[in-house]
Formats: structure tokens, C-alpha cells, sequence
């Protein structure tokens, strides 16, 4: 009788030890289920912090092209103003010449004196040169000078048996420099020694 009391008591104890494991398995699991949760909000929330920073920095980047765009835009524009001003600032200061001109051929209508038409269209196209010079127009000798493709371009070449090859002879063509940029090359005659004179020296040699 002490047995079979005591068998069952032991069933009952494994029994209460089972539902014990299945209630502690559960709130194993609840717990889990929370920590689970509260790692997804944490997600969440750090998922759209993210999306905020991205949307702040495609905000950012389009205001920033906006304004690039527009800084490109305002230094053309300043850069279209200025050539503008500068090509007015030029035709004023040629304004004076071509009045120079005109009145100089007036006079010599009236007056029939060539010497005086020849010299003020000279004071003229002095001053007309300075002017050029401020503006950064300059023209450079040629004649006499060793002929150098950037700054001539020959036309023909002339044999002169007292002048060294490759010197500038004659000078049809005044060239120019833009702020000492080569805008037109002069137009020249070159030298070239004779070579049958120098073929006689080496015989004579």
C-alpha cells in the first residue's frame, strides 16, 4: 500500500516537473518573442533614421547642383557682358581715327594738297597703332630677321649670295600679336644663298 502511495507520488512530482519545463519553456519563448520585437523596432527605427539621412543628403545634393548650374549660368553671363563692354570700350577708342580719316580727305578735296592728306592720314595711323598697343595689338619686325615659322610665313625664297639662308629679305605683310599670341604670321621673301657661288668657292677651296 506504502508502494503504490509512493509510486504515484512520484507521478505526480514528474508530472508537476513536466509542466513546470512546458510553463518555463513558454516564458522562454515569450521572452524570446519579446527580445525579437524589440530587436525589429530597433531596426526599424534605425532603418528609417537612414532613409531621412538619405533623403536629407538627395536634398542636398540637388540644391547644390541647382546652384552650380546657376553659377555656370551667371559667369557666362558676366563673361558675355564683359566681351561686350571690352568691344565698346575698342569701338570708342577707334571712334577718333575715322573721324581723323574723314576729315583729312575732306581737306584734301578742298585743298588739292596731297602732302598734307599723306601726312595727317601718318598722325593718324600712329595714333590708330598706340591705341592697338593698349588693347594688348602690337605688329613685330620681320625684315632682317631669322625667318621663324611661328611668327612668318614665306612666300618665296630669293637667292642673295651676301645674306646668310633663312633670312627675312622683304616684308609684304605686317604680322600681329594679341597679348604675344601670333594672330597673323608676316608675309615674307626669304634668302637662299646661290648655290652655284658656293659651289665655285668649294672648287676654288
Amino acid at each position: 500500500m506504502t508502494e503504490k502511495k509512493n509510486k504515484k507520488i512520484d507521478e505526480n512530482q514528474k508530472e508537476n516537473t513536466k509542466e513546470n519545463k512546458k510553463e518555463k519553456n513558454m516564458e522562454e519563448q515569450v521572452t524570446k518573442g519579446k527580445n525579437d520585437n524589440s530587436k525589429i523596432e530597433a531596426l526599424e527605427k534605425e532603418l528609417e533614421k537612414k532613409e531621412k539621412e538619405l533623403a536629407e543628403c538627395q536634398d542636398k545634393m540637388l540644391r547644390l547642383a541647382a546652384e552650380l548650374d546657376n553659377f555656370k549660368k551667371r559667369v557666362e553671363r558676366e563673361k558675355l557682358e564683359h566681351i561686350k563692354f571690352a568691344l565698346e570700350e575698342f569701338a570708342k577708342e577707334l571712334l577718333p581715327f575715322l573721324d581723323n580719316l574723314e576729315r583729312a580727305i575732306a581737306m584734301a578735296k578742298e585743298t588739292k594738297d596731297m602732302e598734307k592728306m599723306i601726312e595727317g592720314i601718318e598722325l593718324t595711323l600712329s595714333g590708330y597703332f598706340k591705341t592697338l598697343e593698349r588693347f594688348g595689338l602690337k605688329t613685330f619686325v620681320a625684315e632682317g630677321q631669322r625667318f621663324d615659322p611661328n611668327y612668318h610665313e614665306a612666300l618665296s625664297v630669293e637667292e642673295n649670295p651676301d645674306v646668310e639662308d633663312n633670312i627675312v629679305l622683304k616684308e609684304f605683310l605686317r604680322g600681329y600679336t594679341l597679348h604675344d599670341k601670333v594672330i597673323r604670321p608676316a608675309l615674307v621673301v626669304v634668302s637662299k644663298k646661290n648655290q652655284k657661288d658656293g659651289g665655285q668657292d668649294e672648287t676654288n677651296a
